[in-house]
């Protein structure tokens, strides 16, 4: 199981709205810049998101993208399913007698991801920007 550049960046674009904190709408430019991410390509991904109902598009000239609910309620299970579809661990059909391993598995991946939100990432990256403090 892989998860895409499509889901990476997608997350990333999420985060970096919601660090934002901002009701003003920001654009998909400023986003690519400070992320190191291609605007074509966040073009792409933005469509799923909106449809998704994560985020909203705003026109005209001070236009741009927020989010449509807080980062609290964007559950990142949901981001992945609207970005990359189903995810699957191994081809369903194949009876390899390890039925269990990789129900397991799935259940695994499905704790953590649904257990997880956009606040929970935002929250993640920036304690890791901070770095750490050491005392001697």
């Amino acid at each position: 199981m892989k998860i895409s550049t499509k889901g990476r960046y997608g997350l990333m674009l999420l985060v970096d709205l919601a660090e934002q904190q901002s009701d003003q709408p920001i654009s998909l430019k400023s986003i690519a810049e400070r992320n190191n991410l291609s605007e074509h390509y966040l073009e792409q991904l933005i469509a799923p998101l909106r449809n998704g109902g994560f985020v909203r598009s705003i026109r005209g000239a001070y236009g741009g993208y927020v989010l449509a609910r807080h980062p609290r309620e964007i559950v990142i299970e949901d981001v992945l399913l609207a970005l990359e579809g189903p995810i699957t661990i191994v081809d369903e059909e194949m009876d390899d007698g390890l039925q269990v391993l990789w129900d397991r598995l799935r259940e695994a991946i499905h704790d953590v991801l649904s257990s997880m939100t956009l606040q929970d990432l935002v929250e993640l990256r920036k304690g890791s920007s901070q770095g750490y403090m050491y005392y001697i």
